[in-house]
């Protein structure tokens, strides 16, 4: 018998609009489209840079509640500098992001998507 081995995930983030989601994920975060159920009207799409790949998903705003809890996701980045300098020049976050440096030995650049789902890119030191 072997052993099972995980060799990645793919997060699904919940989006009001699938292709206004495409647009701030390729355009704005360098990512680029994997997939998308539909190439018109997207319910269900993946984008992906690099080494990952995350997925939308459409929610109906009658279900949606940006109060709620909201996903988050951290995503180690090697770099997170150059990142931060990458996505400030294209104005993804707002001027008072900055990249920190924790009390754990890490990194990061902190900031929310267009559907309030937290993204965190960190780097250990």
């Amino acid at each position: 018998m072997s052993n099972a081995i995980m060799h990645q995930i793919h997060p699904v983030l919940p989006v009001q609009n699938v292709l206004a989601a495409l647009f701030f994920y390729t355009q704005k975060l360098g990512f680029e489209i994997a997939f998308a159920d539909d190439p018109k009207d997207p319910k269900y799409a993946g984008v992906k840079r690099d080494h990952i790949e995350i997925h939308l998903q459409w929610h109906d705003e009658k279900e949606w509640d940006f109060n709620a809890d909201r996903p988050m996701l951290r995503i180690v980045t090697q770099n997170v500098d150059y990142l931060y300098q990458e996505y400030n020049f294209k104005r993804v976050f707002n001027e008072k992001t900055v990249v920190k440096s924790t009390d754990w030995g890490t990194k990061e650049l902190s900031f929310y998507d267009l559907f309030k789902n937290g993204l965190t890119f960190y780097q250990n030191i």
